[in-house]
């Protein structure tokens, strides 16, 4: 079984598109309606929809609500890291953390995402 896709509601589609599309690789395959719905997706076929429906201006996920990103080394975590910092986007450095050397951050959406490089198998439990 593999995940096959995951839904987010976010006030800005465009916004929250651009972010995705920039520093996660992905690509747009559907864009239906201004700020209405975008599809995305990655090299592996894992689809990701952003949408607004309601029109809503603002979005609450709940607080440990998050999406992680696996890079294929600590390097690639840093490279990232810093790219995001230069352009403006508030977090605390990477770290040690259950197993990774990991970072987590505000995407536009409101929504926590983690990047990470996990070295141990176990997660660190």
């Amino acid at each position: 079984m593999a995940l096959n896709h995951l839904n987010l509601t976010v006030p800005d589609v465009a916004r929250t598109r651009a972010f995705f599309e920039t520093y996660f690789g992905f690509r747009c395959v559907v864009d239906r309606g201004r700020d209405a719905l975008a599809v995305l997706a990655d090299e592996s076929g894992f689809i990701l929809s952003l949408n607004n429906f309601d029109q809503a201006d603002k979005v609450e996920y709940p607080g440990a609500f998050h999406i992680g990103f696996m890079q294929e080394s600590r390097e690639r975590v840093d490279e990232l890291y810093q790219r995001l910092k230069s352009d403006g986007f508030d977090m605390e450095p990477p770290r040690e953390f259950h197993g990774a050397w990991t970072f987590y951050f505000r995407a536009p959406g409101g929504f926590l995402v983690e990047v990470l490089h996990q070295h141990r198998r176990d997660g660190g439990r």
